[in-house]
């Protein structure tokens, strides 16, 4: 086993999809983290779905089986610090984004996304699957 992971919207799509490649690193993790922010973006993709009633039970089952991370103070001290960052290189990323990056920099994790804009937040380790 190896890694502590924070994983991004779309890796969870990838995840809910089955891709084989997503499900052998989760299962080859030591440990996996879902941010409250992309469980709040998967929750509106299920009632934007044909399949609302049966995306939201399967998300509900998710979040139970699953280790969810939450904002708190530090997190929101990381955030205004990576956003200030941004704003100094001109850099727009969306506010989500930032918020998944600061508690992944904040309980050292590896943010795992298929997103490129995180890469310009400086020290984030991060990783694409």
């Amino acid at each position: 086993m190896s890694g502590r992971y924070l994983l991004d919207t779309n890796i969870i799509i990838a995840l809910f999809a089955e891709e084989q490649n997503i499900l052998d690193k989760i299962l080859n993790a030591a440990e996996i983290y879902i941010p409250t922010m992309a469980l709040g973006e998967m929750y509106y993709g299920a009632y934007h779905s044909q399949r609302i009633q049966e995306n939201i039970l399967k998300f509900k089952e998710f979040e139970i089986e699953t280790d969810i991370l939450t904002c708190n103070a530090q997190t929101a001290y990381v955030y205004g610090k990576i956003k200030a960052a941004l704003k100094k290189k001109s850099t727009k990323i969306p506010e989500n984004d930032i918020w998944i990056a600061s508690l992944a920099l904040e309980n050292d994790l590896i943010l795992v996304s298929r997103d490129k804009h995180f890469e310009h937040i400086d020290t984030l380790k991060l990783e694409k699957w």
